[in-house]
């Protein structure tokens, strides 16, 4: 029986990682840090609890063995690219698509913000880069490449559904539970970002680990196909929980209330292209992002956090509903003034596909 070792494999993706590669016949371990343990992963998986980013126990907790496969999930994975060197015989990833550069200050770009779609070959983050997490990242792909030429490395973006740590969407899905009556977004809400359904990050690892010849040795990144801009995901929470609320656009600069759902100081597109990862991977949805994205409202509303605790502190997102109730009434005001102002002509939309154009001859 092939075997496999998946260091993590108890987060969001790690329990569909592990079901899969038990459905494709490997014998699983897991090594972990056993704190989060979890009834998704079944009996007949092996565990051996260590600490991931420790590479000097990780090492004397694997002692010689051997595995014909290892998914890296978690821990530092530099040291433990190096470690497993000669151990496995095909290497598979994770990483974070922060290596990009200008994906911390998009602002700093020519033209201002990202490229869109922000290609598997676009430009890294170089040795000027102020972010030394950002460096770190470029660093440790060329280490994993440096100690398994043929490995496959997966950039992974925001997640979103069950189990997350740290659900981005928290903010979202709480104004809705407090039934608030509008939600503001940032520049029309009209950004979008790639992210991906837990489901369908752990089916990209696993086309992945199936290594078809085309992927060996490459990057890819990992995204849901079909994205949504961050005001229509506001509106297929809202509907799935059943809510109807007003979407107030801001500009993002005095949006302050929709920080922790941009996650940045710029609403700059963060969008990935994800054509080789289908070529390549064979990648394809497993499950469609609007159900998705119901499923990850539907699943917070049932174990919501703490109002007020660890993880809302940790989200950065005070709930400020006093504040926001005063910036409305400011936008109501400077939406009526704005809407007084006299035009000596009605500047039009340009477009012979935007009503009818005037015509003296008939009018």
């Amino acid at each position: 029986m092939k075997t496999a070792v998946v260091i993590g494999g108890t987060g969001p993706t790690g329990p569909y990682v592990v079901n899969g590669l038990i459905d494709r016949g490997f014998q699983v371990t897991i090594l972990h840090t056993g704190r989060h343990e979890t009834d998704l992963i079944g009996p007949e998986v092996e565990h051996i609890h260590t600490d991931p980013f420790n590479v000097t126990q990780t090492s004397e907790d694997i002692g010689n063995r051997t595995f014909d496969l290892a998914v890296v999930m978690y821990g530092r994975l530099r040291d433990l690219a190096q470690l497993l060197r000669g151990k496995v015989d095909h290497f598979v990833s994770i990483g974070g698509v922060g290596v990009y550069q200008g994906f911390a200050n998009p602002d700093d770009l020519f033209p201002e913000g990202m490229p869109v779609p922000l290609t598997r070959d676009a430009d890294l983050v170089d040795d000027q880069e102020s972010f030394v997490k950002l460096r770190r990242i470029r660093e440790t792909e060329e280490a994993v490449f440096e100690t398994h030429p043929e490995a496959i490395h997966l950039r992974y973006p925001q997640l979103y559904g069950p189990r997350q740590l740290l659900p981005r969407e928290w903010p979202i899905v709480r104004r809705v539970l407090d039934r608030r009556p509008f939600l503001f977004v940032p520049d029309g809400g009209l950004t979008v970002k790639s992210q991906a359904w837990v489901e369908n990050a752990a089916h990209a690892t696993l086309l992945a680990v199936d290594r078809p010849s085309a992927a060996v040795g490459n990057i890819y990144n990992v995204s849901d196909e079909h994205l949504f801009s961050i005001r229509q995901i506001a509106e297929i929470v809202a509907d799935e929980l059943g809510h109807s609320w007003e979407i107030v656009s801001l500009p993002q600069e005095v949006a302050t209330s929709t920080r922790p759902l941009l996650t940045s100081w710029s609403s700059s597109h963060r969008v990935l292209d994800i054509r080789d990862t289908i070529s390549d991977l064979g990648y394809r949805d497993v499950v469609d992002p609007e159900l998705a994205w119901r499923q990850a409202a539907r699943w917070l509303a049932e174990h919501p956090l703490e109002p007020g605790g660890e993880l809302e502190r940790r989200l950065q997102d005070p709930f400020d509903y006093a504040a926001e109730d005063l910036q409305y009434d400011v936008w109501v005001e400077c939406r009526q003034r704005l809407a007084a102002v006299n035009w000596s002509t009605a500047p039009g939309y340009s477009s012979a596909y935007v009503g009818r154009l005037p015509n003296p001859a008939n009018d």
